[in-house]
C-alpha cells in the first residue's frame, strides 16, 4: 500500500467540475512537511519550490495526523528495512513518554 498515495483519500481527493486549483499532491506536501520538519522554518517560510503552497501543506498536516499517516508510514519504512535485514532490533530504545505503564503494576 502506498502511504502517501493513500493519505489524502478520506478527504475526497477528487474534485468535481468547476474551477478551483489542482489538488496538491501528497508526495509534494510531504516532501514539504519534511522540509519544514527538519530545516526548523516556519509554514510560511516554506520555498515555494516545493509547489503546494504553505497552506495546503499547514492544512493537510492535521489531517493526515488524525488520519494515522505518520504511523502507518512509519510502520511502512520499518517493514522495509526489517525485509532488507537492515535493522538491528538490539540498539532499540523505548521512549517511557510514549509507552503506557500498567496500572496494576507488571
Amino acid at each position: 500500500m502506498d502511504v502517501v498515495s493513500a493519505g489524502g483519500a478520506a478527504h475526497g481527493g477528487e474534485r468535481p467540475q468547476g474551477g478551483g486549483r489542482r489538488r496538491a499532491g501528497n508526495r509534494e506536501v510531504l516532501a514539504a512537511v519534511i522540509s519544514v520538519a527538519t530545516s526548523g522554518c516556519t509554514w510560511r517560510q516554506l520555498p515555494p519550490a516545493f509547489g503546494p503552497a504553505w497552506q495546503t501543506v499547514y492544512r493537510r498536516f492535521p489531517q493526515w495526523s488524525a488520519d494515522r499517516v505518520w504511523a502507518r508510514l512509519h510502520r511502512v519504512v520499518l517493514d522495509e528495512l526489517g525485509a532488507r535485514g537492515e535493522l538491528d532490533w538490539s540498539r532499540c530504545a523505548i521512549d517511557s513518554v510514549s509507552v503506557r505503564a500498567a496500572k496494576e503494576g507488571f
